[in-house]
């Protein structure tokens, strides 16, 4: 099979013929139709942090663990593991393979446990931006945030994939949300129900306007200067990758960002949370069944063909996207 593959850091994938994957018991094999791209895939081709090739499983030394990477998938299966009771081949799915990457291939594995049935009003494309970007969104807003009717919530970062999500469900659960982006991208932000800020031209943490709720996704301002923003008794929620456009990978990054998080969140009354992607059936199963009611709904940028992965890449953080970017591949 066909798949993009990377053996170090800072290298192109590039197209290769490899040997195509062998579902285990409790896996599906899966022919992939679409791959979501996320900033993740990015820090992994370019290890960056550099810390994180000391701590992150998904980091080795001098190269990825994976040569794939691709962590969002939805496609049609091929064949099923003895012990699959679930699905069948035939059956169109998505799925999230980011304990082990692979998606940017004609052909992945997927564990049946996180799988679920491919909501009938997305298509293939739609339907894989759901399990890491959307997945964070419910955490962030519904787990930490607790979001509720009267709450107001800024959202930094809300043009971005998980922003785009992060705004239309905090606006389901009734809060008054304030979106923070560029001025390319208000109207997007507005059409999905917020206020919005144009960051180039107004600092947000310097208005004198206190949110219940800050939910960080861009990692672009100080944690002294992200908690001015929050309410005495507020919440600031920790989730940005931080920018990944810099020519050279970053010593700490945002993880510089993420300790000051934890370290400042004991003390006073402001809670400081750090948001991180949650996987699982159950998240997976709310995902589809938001979908399907159109509680969310997936904005999609672009979408590339599965020879153009590298410049979706690219793309997406080189050239600042908005919402999010899909790599297509053959029926």
């Amino acid at each position: 099979m066909r798949a993009m593959v990377q053996d170090r850091y800072g290298e192109t994938p590039r197209m290769a013929e490899v040997a195509a994957p062998v579902p285990g018991d409790d896996e599906i094999l899966v022919r992939v139709r679409a791959a979501s791209v996320n900033a993740r895939d990015w820090h992994i081709m370019r290890g960056d942090p550099y810390v994180a090739r000391l701590m992150a499983p998904d980091f080795g030394r001098r190269g990825p663990r994976s040569p794939v990477r691709g962590s969002d998938v939805a496609g049609v299966v091929s064949a099923v593991g003895r012990a699959v009771t679930r699905f069948a081949p035939g059956d169109e799915v998505f799925g999230d393979v980011r304990a082990t990457d692979g998606g940017f291939a004609e052909f992945v594995c997927v564990p049946e446990s996180l799988a679920q049935p491919k909501p009938p009003n997305l298509s293939f494309e739609e339907a894989a931006t759901l399990p890491m970007a959307a997945g964070t969104a419910v955490t962030g807003v519904r787990d930490l945030a607790a979001a509720r009717p009267g709450q107001r919530m800024l959202i930094n970062g809300a043009s971005g994939g998980v922003g785009t999500f992060a705004v239309q469900l905090a606006r389901a659960y009734g809060a008054e949300v304030t979106g923070v982006c560029s001025g390319r991208n208000t109207e997007l932000v507005r059409s999905l129900g917020a206020e919005t800020i144009d960051y180039t031209t107004t600092d947000f943490t310097r208005s004198g306007v206190r949110y219940d709720v800050v939910l960080d996704l861009a990692a672009s301002r100080p944690l002294r200067a992200l908690r001015r923003a929050v309410t005495p008794d507020g919440t600031l929620v920790l989730g940005g990758g931080g920018n990944a456009r810099t020519r050279r990978p970053f010593l700490i990054g945002p993880v510089g960002l993420t300790i000051a998080g934890q370290t400042v969140g004991r003390l006073g009354r402001r809670r400081v949370l750090q948001l991180t992607a949650r996987t699982g059936t159950a998240m997976l199963a709310s995902l589809r069944e938001m979908a399907e009611e159109k509680t969310i709904v997936p904005v999609i940028d672009r979408v590339y063909p599965f020879e153009r992965t590298a410049e979706a890449l690219r793309y997406l953080i080189v050239e600042h996207a908005r919402a999010k970017v899909v790599v297509a591949f053959p029926s």
